[in-house]
């Protein structure tokens, strides 16, 4: 099954100028598909336009809801390797060096594993108690 990733981007509002487009709806036509070229440019797939209200501040105190117009994309992602056919081995399998085990790479480990960043290793362990040395009572 394929999955996909999808991205949203706000649709052009205004057109744009372009050689031999005189209209007003031919220049936001031609806004409308740059902006799509450039997104199948990148991989994705237009998909639809939504038209979604948008709830925004309006003064200090006030909200009001915007209409807003949105271009939907998507793009199939990269799906992992395929796992059928594949079956986990029993600990009798492995014990017993079974030729349909799968084969195991590398060691066992049972120990915790050390610190790896840096700051893990300059860390001093914490400084024992001092105790002072008293002069014997005399």
């Amino acid at each position: 099954m394929t999955s996909y990733e999808y991205k949203v981007v706000p649709a052009p509002q205004k057109g744009e100028k372009a050689r031999g487009v005189k209209s007003a709806e031919g220049r936001f036509a031609h806004a409308i598909e740059r902006a799509m070229n450039d997104m199948a440019a990148q991989g994705w797939e237009y998909l639809r336009a939504e038209t979604l209200p948008s709830e925004e501040r309006s003064g200090l105190t006030s909200t009001a809801n915007v209409w807003r117009n949105l271009l939907v994309f998507r793009r199939a992602r990269a799906e992992p390797a395929s796992l059928e056919g594949r079956r986990l081995a029993s600990a009798a399998d492995l014990a017993r060096g079974s030729e349909n085990a799968p084969p195991v790479s590398g060691p066992l480990r049972l120990e915790p594993p050390p610190p790896s960043t840096d700051e893990d290793q300059s860390r001093e362990p914490p400084a024992e108690p001092k105790t002072e040395e008293r002069p014997p009572a005399s």
